[in-house]
C-alpha cells in the first residue's frame, strides 16, 4: 500500500484565464429524498444467546436483480447530488492539470535488459517498457490501455525465467483480485500459449522451465466475486503445457483457510513456501529443488513472521520477529536449524528493520524512525556498516537486485517531495539523480512536520501534518485527517497530487501512525488488534481533538478518511463520536464485523481482528462494529461512503448495508450517501479517469459540506 501530495498554482502558465474565489460562508443546503431499502425485519442470527437482526442481508447478494436495482437507485441520488455542487467540474479540471504528468518506475534488470512502468499523465494504466542497456531505445512491451476500452485492465510483472528469456505476467480485470496468468519470451515480445485461471495472491517463481505459483480451485458460477475462498495451494506449471497438468506442490486439506506463497532462491536450490491462516503469522517450509523430497518445517506455527531474504549454500537469511518484535536478521544452518545455533547478522535495535533486501553481493537493511526511512549497506555477515544518505525524511524503496548486478535504484518521497528515483553504484556506493518528477509547484511553499500527541490511555502517537507555510492557525481551516491502523501497516510520507487541490485551497493534511499499524514494531501492532483494536479508534480520535485544540481545524471543517480497514475505521469513529467531525468518507470499508469472514478472504483477517464465532471477540466486535452501532436519531457527519462492484476484497455488502441504515438512523438536513463504482475494486489497478473522477467528487464533497472557499478558474 504509497502515494501523496501538494502544488502552488502558477498563474504565469495560465495567463489566459482569471482567477476568482467562490466565497459563501454558508452553502444552501441540497435537498435528498434517498431511496426506500427493504428491511426484512424477521430476520436476525444468534450469536451466544444474543440475537443480533440483520434485516439487510439481502444486500449481499450482489448478483441479484433486487441489488443491481437498489444499487442504480443509490447511484442516482449520489450523482444528483454532485452535480448540484457548483465548483464540481472546475475541481475536477485542476485535478486534472494537477495529476498529468510524466510517472515513472524504478528500472530493473533482466539479462541485457531493463524494464519499467511509465505513465504519461492521463493514461488510465500504466504502460510496462522494455530497453536494451540503460541507455537503449524504451519500447512498449505491454500497453494494458490496448487490452479495454474503459482501461480496466491491469497488468504486473510478476517473475523471470533464471536464462531471463521469459517473463510471467498476471492480468486482472475491472479491480478484481482474480489474476489470469500469462508468459512473454523478453526478447520478442512473443506471447506463449500458457494462461492460467483462478489466480489470487501469487507471484511466478521461476525453476528450470517453468515457475511455481498460487491458486485457488475454480468457484462455483455466480459466485466469484462473494464466494469464500478456500485451498489456496502452490502448483507448478511448465511452460507449454495445460493447466489441468500443473502439478500441486503444497496444500492442507485439513485447514482449507490457509494461503500458501512460493519463492525461489537466487540459485534455484531451494523452493519457500510460506503458510499463514490469514495476515499476521505464518509457518515457513522450504525443499531442496536438487531432489524430489517432502517439504521441511523450518518455523513452526503462526505467531511469528520469518522470512528467507537470501541464501548462501545451505544457510539462509532469515528476517524474523521471534524473541525480536522490532525484528533482526539471523543466519539460519538448514543443517542445524535450532535457534541455539542461529548467528545474528543484524541484531535488534530500538527502531524497526522494516525490510531487508540483498543486491550486488550486499545486504540493504531499511529501518523506521518515526515512521521515516533510513537505509544501511552491510556484508553479509553484517559488518561494514553504511549509511546510504536520502535526500529528506521521507519514505524510500528498492535496492534490490542480484549479486551480479553493479547498479541498483531507489526512489525517495515525502509529503512535499515528489517521487525521484536514483541510481545507486555498488562499486563506489554512491547515489546519482537518475529521473526527477517535474510538477508545476513549490515545495518550499509548504511545510510538513511531525508531532507527537496523546492518546485516551496516555500512549504517545506521532503524527504528520502539512499545509502551506503562511496558514493561519485560527482554528477555521478545513483538515482532512487520514487514518488507517492495522495488519502491521507502515504509513509513512507518501505523495499525491491529489492532496494539492486540498492544500491550495488552505486545507490541512495530517496521518497520524495510529497502533496497529508496525511503525513502531510488533508491540505496537499488537496494541491495536484483536481485543486492543479500541485503542485505534481512541488513537484516531485523539488525532481529530489535538487538530481542534491545536487551532488548526474545528469540527465543523474537519472531514476523516479511510479505506478498508480504515474504512472501518472511519465507520467506527464517525458512530463513537458523531459530534466531533463534519464529514466522514468510509472507503471499501468493512463494516459488518460480524460476518466479514464468510466472504471471499475475509477468514483471512480473523487473526487481526477475531471472529464472532468466538464468544469473547463477538462482544469486542459487536461493541465497535460500524453497522450495529449505527444508532436512531442521531445526527451523523456528512457522509459518502464508496465502494464498487468489482471489489472481492472487501465485499460491497459491507458497505451497501452501512449506508443502508446509516440513512434510516441519520437525523439531519446534511447528506449521508454512497458512490459506487462500476467496473471497479478494492483499488489496484483503477484506471486514470475513474481516479479523477472519484477524488474530484470526495473534494467537492468535503468542501462543500465544510463551506469551504473554492479557488477556481474561469476564463
Amino acid at each position: 500500500m504509497k502515494n501523496l501530495l501538494f502544488l502552488t498554482f502558477v498563474l504565469s502558465l495560465f495567463f489566459s484565464c482569471q482567477q476568482t474565489e467562490t466565497a459563501k460562508s454558508d452553502n444552501p443546503v441540497i435537498p435528498l429524498t434517498y431511496p426506500e431499502t427493504r428491511r426484512d425485519t424477521g430476520l436476525a442470527e444468534d450469536y451466544h444467546g444474543t440475537q443480533i437482526a440483520d434485516p439487510y442481508r439481502w444486500l449481499e447478494i450482489d448478483t441479484a436483480a433486487d441489488v443491481e436495482a437498489w444499487v442504480g437507485r443509490q447511484n442516482k441520488v449520489t450523482t444528483d447530488y454532485l452535480e448540484q455542487i457548483p465548483f464540481r467540474e472546475d475541481i475536477r479540471k485542476r485535478y486534472e492539470e494537477l495529476f498529468n504528468y510524466p510517472k515513472l518506475s524504478s528500472p530493473f534488470k533482466v539479462g541485457e535488459y531493463y524494464f519499467f512502468y511509465k505513465n504519461d499523465g492521463l493514461q488510465n494504466q500504466s504502460v510496462i517498457y522494455v530497453q536494451k542497456g540503460l541507455d537503449g531505445n524504451p519500447e512498449v512491451f505491454i500497453d494494458p490501455n490496448a487490452l479495454s476500452k474503459e482501461g480496466t485492465v491491469s497488468i504486473n510483472l510478476i517473475g523471470f525465467s533464471s536464462d531471463d528469456k521469459y517473463a510471467a505476467y498476471s492480468r486482472q480485470d475491472a479491480g478484481s483480485d482474480w489474476a489470469q496468468i500469462k508468459v512473454m519470451e523478453v526478447a520478442t515480445k512473443k506471447e506463449l500459449p500458457d494462461q492460467l485461471d483462478w489466480v489470487k495472491f501469487s507471484g511466478a517463481a521461476w525453476w528450470k522451465d517453468g515457475f511455481f505459483y498460487s491458486r485457488y480451485p475454480e468457484p462455483a458460477k455466480g459466485s466469484e466475486l462473494s464466494g469464500n475462498n478456500q485451498y489456496h495451494s502452490v502448483y507448478y506449471h511448465k511452460l507449454g503445457d495445460p493447466q489441468a497438468k500443473d502439478k500441486l506442490v503444497f496444500e492442507n486439506r485439513q485447514r482449507p483457510e490457509m494461503y500458501h506463497n512460493a519463492q525461489v532462491t537466487e540459485d534455484e536450490k531451494y523452493v519457500i513456501v510460506y503458510a499463514a491462516p490469514g495476515t499476521d503469522g505464518f509457518a515457513t517450509h522450504y525443499k531442496s529443488l536438487a531432489s524430489d523430497g517432502k517439504f521441511v518445517e523450518l518455523f513452526s506455527g503462526d505467531k511469528n513472521k520469518s522470512t528467507v531474504i537470501h541464501n548462501i549454500g545451505d544457510k539462509f537469511l532469515v528476517l524474523t520477529d521471534i524473541e525480536a518484535p522490532n525484528y533482526r536478521l539471523v543466519e539460519v544452518d538448514t543443517k542445524n536449524p535450532a535457534k541455539e545455533n542461529w548467528k545474528e547478522i543484524l541484531p535488534e535495535r530500538e527502531n524497526l528493520l522494516q525490510g531487508v533486501n540483498t543486491g550486488g553481493g550486499f545486504i540493504f537493511a531499511n529501518y523506521l524512525k518515526n515512521a521515516t526511512d533510513r537505509f544501511y549497506r552491510y556484508n553479509y555477515d553484517g559488518s561494514g556498516e553504511q549509511e546510504i544518505a536520502l535526500p529528506g525524511t521521507g519514505s524510500a524503496g528498492g535496492f534490490g537486485g542480484k549479486e551480479k548486478d553493479e547498479l541498483l535504484f531507489y526512489t525517495y518521497t515525502s509529503f512535499i517531495y515528489p517521487p525521484t528515483i536514483f541510481k545507486y553504484d555498488v562499486k563506489t556506493g554512491k547515489s546519482e539523480e537518475f529521473y526527477k518528477t517535474e510538477l508545476k509547484f513549490n515545495p518550499q511553499d509548504y511545510v510538513e512536520r511531525q508531532v507527537f500527541y496523546t492518546s485516551k490511555d496516555g500512549t504517545k502517537v506521532s503524527m504528520f501534518i502539512v499545509h502551506k507555510k503562511d496558514l493561519p492557525m485560527n482554528g477555521d481551516n478545513p483538515a482532512f485527517l487520514y487514518g488507517y491502523g492495522g495488519f502491521n501497516i507502515n504509513l509513512t510520507p507518501w505523495f499525491s497530487s491529489s492532496r494539492i487541490v486540498l492544500l491550495e485551497n488552505g486545507g490541512v493534511f495530517a496521518v497520524p501512525n495510529l497502533r496497529g499499524g508496525g511503525e513502531y514494531g510488533e508491540a505496537w501492532h499488537k496494541g491495536g488488534m484483536l481485543l486492543n483494536k479500541q485503542n485505534v479508534f481512541d488513537d484516531f480520535i485523539a488525532a481529530g481533538e489535538y487538530l481542534i485544540n491545536q487551532k488548526y481545524t474545528n469540527s465543523k471543517k474537519l472531514a476523516i478518511s479511510g479505506g478498508s480497514n480504515g474504512g472501518l475505521l472511519v465507520g467506527a469513529c464517525m458512530t463513537q463520536r458523531p459530534d466531533l467531525f463534519a464529514v466522514a468518507f468510509p472507503a471499501v470499508g468493512v463494516m459488518d464485523m460480524l460476518r466479514y469472514h464468510k466472504f471471499t478472504v475475509g477468514k483471512g483477517w480473523i487473526p487481526e481482528y477475531g471472529s464472532s464465532d468466538d464468544p469473547e471477540h463477538f462482544k469486542n466486535l459487536l461493541s465497535y462494529s460500524p453497522l450495529h452501532n449505527l444508532k436512531k436519531g442521531t445526527k451523523y457527519p456528512s457522509t459518502m461512503v464508496t465502494t464498487a462492484d468489482h471489489d472481492d476484497r472487501v465485499v460491497p455488502a459491507h458497505s451497501f448495508k452501512f449506508a443502508a441504515e446509516l440513512q434510516r438512523c441519520h437525523e439531519g438536513e446534511n447528506p449521508v450517501i454512497i458512490r459506487i463504482e462500476t467496473s471497479a475494486g478494492h483499488g489496484a489497478g483503477k484506471p486514470t479517469s475513474k481516479i479523477i473522477e472519484e477524488q474530484a467528487d470526495m473534494w467537492s464533497f468535503m468542501f462543500y459540506n465544510t463551506n469551504t472557499p473554492v479557488k477556481y478558474m474561469k476564463s
